[in-house]
């Protein structure tokens, strides 16, 4: 995912409204987040699927690793 271009991919909702299309193909094209704005103030944002089923993954195989604090074991330990 790309970072965030502020002059291209911040977006007030009412513009979204209007150019739903092809603000979703713009998120598509470029690979970058949407941010969505009301009264001026960051509200949502808008990412392609498979950017967010890749964070979604990753968030996930860390919360896996703080649970067992990193630590491994060998496979030939395991009982079978």
């Amino acid at each position: 995912m790309g970072s965030i271009n502020l002059e291209e991919d911040i977006r007030p909702l009412s513009e979204f409204r209007a150019n739903t299309a092809s603000l979703v193909k713009h998120v598509k094209k470029t690979g970058r987040p949407l941010v969505l704005t009301q009264h001026g103030k960051s509200t949502v944002v808008l990412l392609d699927v498979s950017h967010y089923q890749s964070m979604v993954s990753n968030i996930e195989l860390f919360s896996g690793v703080v649970a067992g604090q990193g630590k491994s074991i060998l496979a030939s330990t395991l009982k079978k």
